[in-house]
């Protein structure tokens, strides 16, 4: 075997053993997060607060439903231990007049407040007369078990990550294998290796050829073979290459065409600049605003409706400016002059399927459970809403071919 033939086979044998490593760290990084995430969803779980002085429920049915209550109406404007656009709800029960007096305010807080009560009067003076929406659908029973989950979520303790020894918190349970310090510095050693490995590998050619250079009885066709060199410009020359290099290229134009071909009509990834530089990280996100609260129609109606600016003044006729700043913020005054000038917003819509589609909102939403991230990607993340899917037709079919779709029973069908 020539020296050449040597030189090549081990540098092919380091590259493969470099990127077996490569891969192996990964592949055991993503194991140690995925074993973390578990082991942490498995401590997410909490018993149930047991007993309560005010008689609110305790069992994990009611608070699940309390919680699901919570978030589908009250969060918009409440948090449990944050004064938001309302007072925080924690200890709610215990300084209202009483459970009855919580449950007709929740009914209807325009009617309690106008009958002089001084508790309501006083809050609606301190919330600059801003009255809570009603919700008259609501029972008794369903708003004590909003409360429980009040009650539950107030009195969790705070999470506090374990101290460990030399400071800083602990971050690697037992059980998780490797850390990943560990595996980067196994790999690096191992890397360490195979290059000196290499560096001998070279240095045993080199004496090797010194050695069969100096022995006089060596034939001529050996001694050629010895003394091979590798002559770069020869390859660039030959016809194998400039084959190669044709082929490579053509692959590449054909693919660049095909591709630009069916990116006709696909949006995705646009992100127009809209008329109030609304950002849904903070609203969604930061502030943890239900989508559906202001797009009424996604369970309803065919479209999810863009929210009307009456929704928006739910909130902003309180908050009329970000923190920090004094006076009314120049976006949330656009608001403000759409309302008072009688006309709409005009947003720029983002999605839109072409005329020979029929999509249905309701009919995903509601009844197939679809969420709204699994087509418009993580709107909670965005400051400027872009396009996150393709909407193309194959996208929808593919979807409907991994999706089981119950028709037995469904309206829609």
């Amino acid at each position: 075997m020539t020296p050449n033939k040597i030189l090549t086979r081990v540098f092919l044998a380091f590259t493969l053993a470099s990127s077996l490593l490569l891969f192996h760290n990964s592949q055991a990084q993503e194991a140690a997060q995925q074993d973390s995430a578990v082991a942490e969803g498995g401590n997410e779980e909490q018993p149930a607060a047991q007993g309560a002085a005010s008689g609110l429920p305790t069992d994990a049915d009611r608070i699940s439903e309390g919680q699901s209550l919570f978030n589908a109406n009250c969060k918009t404007c409440h948090k449990v231990k944050e004064k938001l656009v309302g007072p925080a709800l924690e200890g709610v029960y215990d300084r209202a007049p009483s459970i009855d007096w919580i449950v007709n305010f929740v009914h209807n807080s325009s009617k309690v407040i106008a009958s002089g009560d001084d508790y309501a009067n006083k809050l609606y003076q301190e919330y600059n007369q801003t009255q809570m929406t009603a919700f008259p659908t609501l029972s008794r029973d369903q708003i004590l078990n909003i409360l429980g989950y009040i009650k539950q979520e107030a009195e969790k303790a705070p999470e506090v990550a374990a101290p460990v020894e030399g400071g800083g918190t602990a971050t690697q349970a037992a059980g998780e294998g490797v850390p990943s310090e560990y595996l980067n510095a196994i790999m690096i050693g191992l890397v360490i290796v195979l290059v000196l490995i290499l560096v001998v590998l070279i240095l045993i050619t080199t004496v090797l050829r010194k050695y069969l250079n100096q022995q006089k009885d060596l034939d001529e066709d050996d001694r050629e073979i010895v003394n091979a060199s590798f002559k770069l410009d020869a390859v660039f020359k030959s016809k194998p290459f400039l084959f190669l290099v044709v082929f490579v290229t053509t692959a590449i134009v054909f693919k660049v065409v095909i591709n630009n071909l069916y990116a006709v009509g696909v949006q995705q990834g646009y992100a127009p600049k809209q008329p109030i530089a609304f950002s849904h990280k903070l609203h969604a996100g930061e502030n943890d605003i239900d989508c559906n609260y202001c797009h009424t129609g996604v369970r309803i109606s065919k479209n999810a409706n863009i929210p009307s600016p009456n929704i928006c003044m739910n909130c902003h006729t309180m908050i009329k400016n970000v923190a920090g700043q004094s006076g009314v913020s120049p976006e949330i005054q656009k608001i403000y002059d759409a309302i008072e000038n009688d006309r709409p917003i005009e947003w720029v819509r983002i999605h839109n399927l072409p005329d020979l589609a029929y999509f249905n909102h309701s009919q995903h939403v509601k009844v197939g459970g679809i969420e709204c991230e699994t087509c418009h990607g993580e709107i909670s993340e965005m400051e400027v809403v872009r396009q996150h899917s393709l909407l193309t037709m194959g996208w929808c079919i593919d979807c409907h071919r991994k999706t089981d779709v119950n028709t037995k029973g469904n309206e829609y069908y």
